[in-house]
């Protein structure tokens, strides 16, 4: 690739590259963010039958080709533009870039696959109690636990958004 684009073009990608990674990272980091300042708070507020049934349908369709993307390709996107910017010899932004990453994936992408993922698998295969109280006492073992992960995914997305933020700013002016 280096022997392909030179000087002005390598950096000229390296920029567009960091740009696109800080789209995919603010489409992640604005998922999780919603999920904690409306949708968790409007479930609880629900008869817990319908929060397991709605958590259940919401999960459910998440996984779908505009999701995957953001959730799957934001530390790819985000490393790819760290290894360009390091061919373009912008050494200062690749590192941002790489150590936003770096928490994408292991904040982000790895503690949901690891936590929320079968959390969220397993509410789904709990049958929904007709008798409220039964009901409340699986939604209240269920939802703190998921918004307190679902907190830390996101502020640690939130953080890997700002690292790539920085990374822009260190890049140089001359492309």
């Amino acid at each position: 690739m280096c022997t392909i684009l030179k000087g002005y073009e390598m950096l000229s990608l390296a920029k567009s590259l960091a740009i696109s990674s800080l789209v995919f990272a603010g489409a992640i980091f604005g998922f999780f963010y919603a999920w904690v300042c409306s949708t968790m708070w409007g479930l609880d507020t629900l008869d817990p039958r319908t929060a397991i049934a709605a958590m259940n349908a919401m999960n459910g369709s998440v996984r779908n080709a505009v999701f995957a993307p953001a959730f799957f390709g934001t530390p790819v996107v985000l490393a790819i533009a760290a290894i360009a910017l390091k061919l373009a010899n912008e050494r200062g932004a690749s590192i941002w870039f790489a150590t936003a990453a770096a928490v994408s994936l292991l904040f982000g992408t790895l503690l949901t696959m690891a936590v929320n993922v079968p959390m969220n698998e397993a509410l789904a295969l709990v049958d929904i109690p007709d008798d409220r109280v039964a009901a409340q006492v699986i939604w209240e073992g269920y939802s703190p636990k998921w918004q307190f992960w679902n907190q830390a995914r996101t502020v640690a997305s939130g953080v890997a958004l700002l690292l790539a933020c920085i990374g822009l700013t260190k890049i140089s002016k001359t492309a």
